[in-house]
């Protein structure tokens, strides 16, 4: 079955005379009860969610594993980090890119640090965290790289990985489950921040983890029950309703970033674009290889803090907002932020829905005021 039809028809139930399609969400904090455990799919709110079932049997057809939701991105990579790692004593050893998304160096720096978890940091270019996989209990992936769209080749890691009993996890955030198959490369565990491309809507705040095999979903269950890091029913709905347009959004997507990459490629005023679509791109071997779609992110470098803010300000259809993978194309001085090795005219810009040619014109007169 074609990835449109998948889509589609994930996670659906047989349809039946006089019921929707897609089934509302249920509200439920607890469910009707008698006899002993086991005996109900449904008792309790923290557990368990028919609208959750649905969505994450979409998600287990779309990345080729059991996968959970959870109430946020960082929620899902908090669960996979919480549910290897063994803080204390001999404790644990992380292996993580240097420039991957700030939030997550941040928890592993500092409360997992704080724990006696141990942290290796090495750039995502050149498969740099391969020289530190001795004695590491996990190593963590995340391709393309989030803001520098650096990319790691994920069959060579994960084989070295393995081949010194080291769990692998890819953030696969940018490319979502269509564009690349982290599950499918070999990976232990393929994480998403559910909140951009996947549901793509910018309209709510969602994660979820796949995983290769069973006993590590069931953990990951367990950490999600007993942390508490559930989400609300309508959210998963939302989720579930939105993943129907995920191949139409994503071509239409890629397609407008690549456009715009090219553009900005051929401009005077912008010294440095990375695209991993772009044939010339430093990340588009690797890419091409692993990738079916080179997903909505373009980053580039103008000449400093104040050009780039013009920039922005005399964007018509590109929203100054933070995130990325929505219908609607956004933009932002990622430096503002602060945690990334980046200077102060990188942009990273998410292409939208728009027309591609529209954008592609709003773009080329915002470079001209600058």
């Amino acid at each position: 079955m074609r990835d449109g039809t998948r889509v589609v028809r994930a996670g659906l139930p047989k349809a039946a005379q006089g019921e929707p399609f897609l089934p509302g969400p249920t509200f439920a904090g607890t469910y009707g009860f008698s006899g002993e455990v086991g005996t109900s799919a449904y008792t309790y709110g923290r557990y368990h969610n028919p609208t959750w079932t649905r969505y994450e049997e979409a998600l287990g057809d779309l990345e080729g594993g059991p996968s959970l939701v959870f109430s946020s991105g960082m929620a899902a990579v908090a669960a996979v980090l919480g549910s290897v790692l063994t803080p204390g004593g001999a404790g644990s050893v992380l292996v993580m890119p240097s420039d991957g998304y700030y939030t997550a160096r941040m928890l592993a720096d500092g409360y997992f640090a704080s724990l006696g978890v141990k942290v290796r940091k090495a750039p995502t270019a050149g498969n740099a965290q391969a020289a530190h996989l001795e004695g590491a209990t996990l190593l963590w992936l995340e391709t393309p790289s989030n803001p520098g769209l650096e990319t790691c080749d994920l069959s060579e890691l994960v084989e070295k990985a393995h081949s010194r009993n080291v769990l692998v996890a890819v953030d696969n955030t940018t490319a979502t489950a269509l564009g690349q198959q982290p599950l499918g490369l070999g990976a232990d565990f393929s994480v998403s921040s559910d909140s951009k491309g996947l549901t793509g809507h910018s309209d709510l705040i969602l994660g979820h983890v796949a995983a290769r095999e069973q006993v590590w979903s069931d953990r990951l269950r367990t950490f999600r029950t007993q942390q508490g890091a559930v989400p609300g029913p309508m959210e998963v709905w939302l989720a579930h309703r939105s993943l129907a347009t995920l191949e139409l959004r994503i071509k239409r997507q890629c397609e407008n970033a690549m456009s715009v990459a090219s553009r900005l490629s051929a401009r005077p005023e912008v010294q440095l674009v990375r695209y991993p679509g772009l044939p010339q791109d430093p990340s588009h071997g690797i890419a091409a290889r692993q990738m079916k779609y080179y997903g909505p992110i373009v980053s580039f470098v103008l000449d400093g803090q104040e050009k780039a803010e013009r920039f922005l300000r005399a964007c018509n259809l590109v929203t100054t907002a933070t995130s990325f993978g929505g219908l609607s194309s956004t933009a932002e001085r990622r430096a503002r932020w602060g945690g990334d090795a980046i200077p102060p005219g990188f942009i990273r810009f998410s292409a939208g829905c728009e027309d591609g040619e529209d954008l592609v014109e709003d773009i080329t007169q915002a470079l001209d005021t600058i």
